[in-house]
């Protein structure tokens, strides 16, 4: 029935009736839900003082804004909830383990290892892998999670643990928490000589808020200054208390760099997994579980790091992960080696997807290739219109005036490509915390996975975007698109120090770098009067070259006596030059300058600008 008009458009009004949107929803969605007009409810938010079109997506609190104005109640459905109805609307269930009690087998625990950075979380992994991936790491600071499969003897019987690398930078928070998710078990390395740090303690909540159990490993035990008492008195505080002292955790002394007591540390987990949780699944179900990692592979295509977590995948499966999907053409163990099949708790690098997933995306196996698209389709749908209503600007026309005077609001505009969606996302989720104020505004257009190219270069053309390359590089002519358009494009490889400089540039101190470069030194060994030109000093190149127009200081018994001087005149016996090399002689005018003496230095140098590492 037609009801009193909401600021002059007649519409049905709601009698506190529940209406749920997905994430991202527009108006239109809206007015189908309540059987309306959409054009009427673009009315009604003008008249609230909001500028919104029928299709565009919008944020939550203008669906809760326009949902109190019409009297109905607004539930907006979490991206779990949504999921689980896509999936269900699909006849298929996530998370839910198939079979009776005799289906289910042992699996292996998955563990995480966490602490604070440079604690030597990677170093420990190293030394359970006997592999070396610390020197890959841009500044000794793990960039992705990876999962790697080890194995010790416990009570005379092989048993396999699965472990994930989470990166220790705090900026990874959000991959940290998403790794103590997926885990079973939680490492807390903790290094025996600088104790509980801030990171600890974060690592230590997001374990408790997974509610997994925890092993503490004492690390660096061999290190001067090392007190493993000291960290069993500071964890105590936090309500993890060692055995020896009474209480339920185990402590382990180690030294991941001389490989001490790391099968004891494994043992640890081991009897922890026993003793605190049944570690059960169905091998024979299809397959379920979670992207780890993934990245754009050269050679390969779209590559992701798999963690079945019940079932077993095999080569020529159809899987869906995330908005991805696509056979699988192979699978890699983490050793590098094609295996045709991965059971519950494996690790294991998938080929064959349509696109890179990200990172925390479930994976599950289905029977048809058709619904492994149609459910990767409208999970990308649903994903971009979220990611539209948390673009948008919210302006009102109260303040439209002001906005719209140049220079009242500033605005950044970012495209971020990486090598691997884990560090994109992390990266993005740090950047979009920044906090600077309301006069600077952030703005992420586009994120994607492996090299920058001309389509990025022309999508920052047109919006005077600056673009970030994270351990990519432009491929093609985008470089030289670059270029031509003026377009800033900048490498990173380590990410703090993208948002140390994002944020001094969205606080506008952000300034080239230079750094002075020496170019050569040349020795006065004569001074030559000339009535046109002033002191002209005969010289001897000692070192590197002498080039013409570029900046000089004078050196007098090792006293610079003379800055910012400029060598405006160059020669070699009568000709002018534009350099005279290491071992020959020539003459130098110093333009103006002529207090110059035999023995004098002129060291002449250069400013470049610093590339960004």
């Amino acid at each position: 029935m037609q009801a009193p008009s909401v600021g002059g458009v007649m519409l049905p009004r709601g009698k506190g009736e529940t209406v749920r949107l997905s994430r991202g929803a527009s108006l239109t969605d809206f007015a189908e839900k309540i059987n309306a007009n959409p054009a009427s409810l673009v009315q009604v938010m003008l008249n609230l003082g909001e500028m919104v079109t029928a299709t565009q997506s919008v944020p939550d609190e203008t669906l809760l804004l326009l949902g109190e104005e019409m009297n109905y109640v607004v539930q907006i459905v979490s991206p779990e909830e949504e999921d689980r109805e896509l999936l269900e609307s699909f006849d298929i269930e996530f998370g839910e383990d198939e079979g009776d009690d005799q289906a289910m087998l042992p699996r292996p625990p998955v563990v995480t290892v966490m602490g604070h950075v440079d604690h030597g979380k990677t170093r420990l992994l190293d030394a359970i892998r006997k592999t070396n991936v610390i020197e890959g790491e841009a500044g000794g600071i793990t960039q992705h999670i990876g999962a790697y499969q080890a194995a010790t003897e416990v009570n005379d019987q092989e048993r396999k643990l699965t472990f994930i690398d989470t990166p220790g930078h705090e900026a990874f928070t959000a991959m940290r928490a998403r790794g103590a998710k997926s885990t079973d078990i939680a490492i807390l390395v903790v290094a025996a000589n600088d104790g509980v740090m801030p990171q600890t303690v974060e690592a230590l909540n997001h374990a408790k808020a997974a509610e997994v159990p925890i092993v503490v490993a004492v690390n660096k035990i061999d290190v001067e200054g090392a007190d493993p008492t000291k960290v069993r008195g500071q964890l105590t505080e936090y309500g993890l208390v060692a055995e020896e002292y009474g209480g339920d955790t185990m402590f382990v002394d180690i030294s991941a760099k001389q490989g001490e007591n790391i099968d004891s540390l494994l043992e640890a987990v081991v009897l922890t997994a026993d003793a605190a949780l049944d570690l059960r699944a169905n091998p024979e179900q299809d397959a379920q579980g979670l992207a780890i990692e993934a990245h754009l592979d050269r050679g390969r295509g779209a590559v992701a790091t798999v963690l079945v977590q019940r079932g077993t995948l095999r080569v020529g499966d159809t899987m869906v992960v995330g908005d991805a999907y696509g056979r699988v053409r192979a699978m890699l163990d983490d050793k590098g080696e094609q295996i045709k099949e991965a059971g519950p708790a494996t690790p294991v690098l998938v080929l064959g997807l349509t696109n890179v997933p990200g990172a925390g995306d479930n994976f599950l196996v289905v029977d048809e290739d058709r619904t492994a698209r149609q459910i990767a389709e409208k999970r990308a749908a649903r994903e971009r219109n979220a990611a539209f209503a948390k673009r948008t600007r919210r302006v009102s026309l109260e303040d439209l005036d002001k906005v719209l005077k140049a220079g009242q609001v500033q605005q950044l505009n970012l495209i971020i490509k990486g090598d691997a969606s884990g560090s994109v996302e992390a990266l993005e989720s740090s950047l979009m915390q920044l906090d600077v104020g309301e006069e600077v505004d952030l703005r992420i257009l586009h994120r994607g996975v492996g090299a920058v190219t001309e389509t990025d270069i022309d999508l920052a053309t047109g919006s005077d975007a600056i673009v970030i390359g994270f351990n990519v590089r432009a491929e093609g002519r985008a470089t030289q698109m670059a270029d031509r358009e003026g377009v800033d494009v900048r490498y990173y490889s380590v990410i703090y120090k993208v948002i140390e400089e994002i944020e001094a540039a969205l606080k506008g101190m952000l300034k080239p770098e230079y750094e002075e470069i020496e170019l050569g030194t040349a020795e006065i060994r004569e001074i030559f009067r000339s009535s046109k030109l002033g002191n002209i000093a005969g010289v001897l190149i000692r070192s590197g070259e002498v080039r013409r127009n570029t900046k000089a200081r004078l050196l007098r018994d090792g006293k610079v006596v003379a800055e910012n001087l400029n060598i405006e005149g160059l020669r070699r016996f009568k000709d002018d030059v534009t350099e005279i090399r290491e071992g020959f002689e020539g003459g130098i005018n110093l333009g103006s300058y002529n207090d110059i003496k035999i023995d004098d230095t002129i060291a002449t140098y250069e400013m470049r600008e610093k590339p960004r590492s």
